[in-house]
């Protein structure tokens, strides 16, 4: 993530990837875990502290939102300072409480926990701490957790157990994030965890750090109601060291409800960043020497209808920056791609030509059940049309969620057969994966393991194919890529990896004429 610091450990970027550590031979309880002793609440239901104490042994304010740390505009829609200014506060308000401790930041999850990961990474600094990639040896372990299917709930239990093992019985073992939100406090009081951070309040987790470094430990239960705001939380990156792409996060939470996902229950109501402080954090980060930037959220396409804006509106003003190369969009809805919104990354001159349109099924009895609001004709006529507004060589990456409840051999078929006419490239495939709490937990059909493991087999070949196919029509054209940190590779504007022999600057554009595809990545040679 950074180059100038040895930042947050992180996933994959999605709760897909391999275990980080080796799985642990069973949870320890009890104070054999390092169980905390329970906070008494101080000034409300959700304002649990931990030991009654504050920083530095003074008497401890209750972490409110809008208070400390940080501060609520007069809207009262934004917690936290914006960038420099909250920087600035650490330095003029604060003493390095963390001055030369180690902080192990491990990241699992989507892209809004990986910019969520870099604020912390960057907060934590400000105080002092010394983040390393590894947990062995540390005085605190912070984890940003995930909870979109039952193995990212169970790579989160894993996650605490080794972070617990690693700093040990003073150490501090703080999580954040989706998994934290929903876990049950003696659930994570018996895996070992210190300070449990809800969503929208992860600013407060690093001075719940500092305060029970210097106090002692205890349980600290820092979480919110979130089935009513529409607050943004302010998480500015520092953008330290950044040479290639930054994820900024500009829109939280999901008002849609699809009949599987848990996430508008974890992350809360959509709302969005104020437009000017997107501005100013990417002109941090153009100074930075960051040349692309990925805007990121939970439901990305609904930017700006809490607040009167758009996505559209915040395409157009990005790109007209001095010195930001490239615009990337992360996963957006196919029902979000308005007819504003095309003009804008039509005529935008630095967005990158790839969109990631979640699929999910191309069975309309699937579709209905998931509550996804559209059918596969829909999600085809979209693919057409964005084609038709931003060119031919779009690259179209998609979600597909196979053995969905009532899913049987012919709605799978569909699902491949909408795959192919709407030219998906990469392809993302997810087994369903029940939710408690969710609708689709309790219905009936469920598809058997083997059968699920087949189809899910089957959509990972198809999706290998389409993408080697659609990556083959780029040979023997000259690309632009950005060169990435330390490697001789880069992405293309259509988010393809490419590679070349010889050395790069990072950060830097280069021109590429490529030779060859293997497996959807370009090879071939420097102009």
């Amino acid at each position: 993530m950074r180059s100038g610091r040895r930042g947050p450990s992180e996933g994959r970027g999605d709760e897909r990837g391999p275990p980080d550590g080796q799985h642990p031979s069973g949870a320890q309880h009890g104070a054999s875990a390092g169980r905390a002793p329970r906070a008494q609440a101080r000034g409300g239901g959700d304002l649990l502290r931990h030991d009654g104490r504050g920083a530095r042994g003074l008497p401890a304010r209750p972490l409110r939102r809008g208070a400390e740390p940080g501060a609520r505009a007069a809207s009262g829609r934004l917690v936290g300072l914006p960038g420099a200014a909250r920087s600035a506060r650490v330095s003029a308000n604060r003493t390095l409480g963390l001055r030369g401790l180690p902080v192990w930041i491990h990241v699992l999850g989507c892209r809004s926990n990986l910019c969520e990961g870099d604020f912390l990474a960057g907060d934590l600094e400000a105080r002092g701490a010394h983040v390393v990639r590894e947990a062995k040896g540390c005085s605190a372990a912070v984890i940003v957790s995930c909870s979109v299917t039952a193995e990212a709930d169970r790579k989160c239990r894993q996650a605490v157990r080794r972070a617990r093992r690693a700093v040990g019985e003073r150490g501090i073992v703080a999580v954040c994030g989706c998994w934290a939100q929903g876990v049950g406090a003696d659930e994570a009081q018996d895996l070992g965890v210190d300070v449990l951070v809800g969503n929208r309040r992860k600013a407060e987790l690093t001075e719940a750090v500092e305060s029970m470094l210097q106090n002692g430990r205890s349980f600290c239960d820092l979480r919110s109601d979130l089935a009513r705001g529409r607050e943004w939380e302010e998480l500015p990156a520092s953008g330290q060291g950044l040479h290639t792409r930054a994820f900024l996060k500009v829109q939280e939470g999901c008002d849609h409800f699809c009949s599987y996902c848990i996430i508008p229950f974890l992350r809360g109501r959509s709302t969005s960043r104020p437009v000017e402080h997107t501005m100013d954090e990417v002109r941090r980060l153009l100074d930075a020497g960051c040349s692309e930037v990925v805007l990121t959220g939970i439901h990305l396409g609904m930017y700006g209808r809490d607040t009167g804006s758009s996505l559209a509106a915040l395409v157009r003003a990005l790109s007209g920056l001095t010195g930001l190369a490239r615009l990337r969009l992360g996963s957006i809805e196919p029902f979000t791609l308005d007819s504003p919104l095309l003009d804008a990354l039509a005529e935008s001159p630095i967005f990158c030509p790839h969109l990631h349109l979640p699929l999910q099924s191309g069975d309309d009895a699937v579709l209905g059940r998931m509550r996804r609001g559209y059918t596969a004709s829909d999600f085809i006529q979209v693919c057409d049309r964005v084609r038709e507004r931003l060119g031919p060589d779009l690259h179209i990456s998609s979600d597909i969620l196979v053995g969905f409840p009532g899913e049987d051999s012919a709605a799978f078929a569909n699902t491949l057969r909408v795959m192919r006419r709407a030219g998906i490239g990469r392809a993302h495939v997810f087994p369903f994966s029940p939710r408690r709490g969710t609708p689709a937990a309790a219905f009936g059909g469920r598809v058997d393991a083997s059968a699920l493991s087949d189809r899910a087999g089957e959509a990972i070949e198809l999706g290998e194919a389409l993408l080697s196919a659609y990556a083959r029509r780029f040979v023997g054209r000259i690309l632009p890529v950005l060169a990435e940190d330390g490697r001789r590779r880069g992405y293309t504007p259509h988010f393809l990896q490419a590679a070349w022999p010889g050395e790069a600057v990072p950060g830097r554009l280069l021109e590429v004429r490529i030779e060859s595809e293997a497996g959807g990545e370009l090879r071939g040679c420097l102009v």
